[in-house]
Formats: C-alpha cells, sequence, structure tokens
C-alpha cells in the first residue's frame, strides 16, 4: 500500500491506494498532476511513513487518520479510513468512539481555547458545563483515548488540551516518540485533506 509511482500517475495512485477511484481526483491533485509537480511523490511517501510509524499498530493508525477526516469534514476519507480501520480489526464501536471523541474534543478545544485567550479569571474558573462521560472508560482504552484526544486537540490549535493530553499520556507511561507520530500522522493526513 502507498508505494511510488511515477509523478504523472501520483495523484489517481494515491487515491487507489485509499480505495478511492479516479473520478475522485480534485482539481487541486489534477493541477499538481498535470504539471508533473514532485509534491504528489513526496505526499506519498509522508502518507505512507506516517501510517507505518512503528510506535502504532495499523488499527490505531486508520483510527487516527478517520478522527483527522472526521474533523476536518472529509467524507471520502473518513469512509476510506473506516474501511482500512476495520479491516484491521477495528469494530463498530471503536469506530463510533473515535467519531465521537472527535466531536467531544472539537467543543473542548473551542471552549478551552476561548478560556486561554481571555485571561481573565472569570472564564477560567467557570464550570466548562460540557459532559464527558465517554472519557471515563472508553472502549479503546484510556492511552488511546488520550492520544486521539491529544492529536484532535493539536490539529485544533488548543495549546491548553495539548498540553493537559501530554501531560496525561506521559503519565499513562506513553513514550514522547508515539506522541510525536500521532500528531505526525494527524498533520500528515490534514495535508491530504487540504488537496482533497
Amino acid at each position: 500500500m502507498f508505494g511510488t509511482t511515477n509523478t504523472t500517475d501520483n495523484a489517481v495512485a494515491l487515491l487507489k491506494d485509499l480505495g478511492l477511484s479516479e473520478e475522485h481526483v480534485s482539481d487541486n491533485l489534477k493541477l499538481l498532476a498535470s504539471t508533473d509537480s514532485k509534491y504528489l511523490r513526496d505526499l506519498k511517501i509522508n502518507v505512507t511513513n506516517a501510517l507505518a510509524a512503528e510506535t502504532l499498530s495499523k488499527k490505531e493508525a486508520y483510527l487516527l487518520a478517520l478522527a483527522v477526516a472526521m474533523n476536518e469534514k472529509n467524507v471520502l476519507l473518513q469512509n476510506a479510513f473506516t474501511v482500512f480501520a476495520k479491516a484491521e480489526g477495528a469494530n463498530e464501536k471503536e469506530v463510533a468512539e473515535t467519531i465521537s471523541c472527535t466531536s467531544l474534543l472539537t467543543a473542548n478545544n473551542v471552549y478551552y481555547r476561548f478560556r486561554h485567550f481571555m485571561h481573565d479569571e472569570f472564564y477560567s474558573n467557570a464550570q466548562a458545563g460540557i459532559r464527558m462521560s465517554i472519557m471515563a472508560n472508553p472502549i479503546l482504552g484510556k492511552e488511546f483515548f488520550e492520544l486521539l484526544s491529544l492529536a484532535v486537540s493539536a490539529l485544533n490549535g488548543c495549546e491548553l488540551c495539548v498540553t493537559s493530553h501530554e501531560k496525561t499520556l506521559i503519565a499513562h507511561g506513553t513514550a514522547k516518540q508515539r506522541i510525536h507520530d500521532a500528531v505526525r500522522l494527524s498533520a500528515v493526513i490534514k495535508s491530504l485533506v487540504v488537496l482533497m
């Protein structure tokens, strides 16, 4: 999966690797292909390398990619990464929890980013009032749920959430390389979404 091809075929090959047909080649991808852009080859390599990170299982990598696609509202990639995650053993509940985590973190990221921006005692001390019972006993396990939470928070630019989830992951014994790989995967998949 996600091998290299010559530059003129990279747009179609990239989508084919994702289980998508040639009809889904966007205008952006067509432009890059028609100009023989070297970036298409780089993108394929980046996606391949990020999904193959040694610190992430295939299932985890695809669930992280699914969270990015969901967060960035790309239904094509959401469907593709759901298929790949299920092929690696993810069940319906795990997929649903990934989607739920993404939705919850989007709310948290907006709320806590606002609090951070305001530097105001009232907002800092106000009760969030956002239900988060899903975090108590996640099907995916607390460590991976935190990793998903960190990745989505990094995408949404919430410093408070990123530092909080990173601290929790370190307390769980998560290696910094695993954290790095999850965030890098999220960044690379977002760069793919931009072209879709």
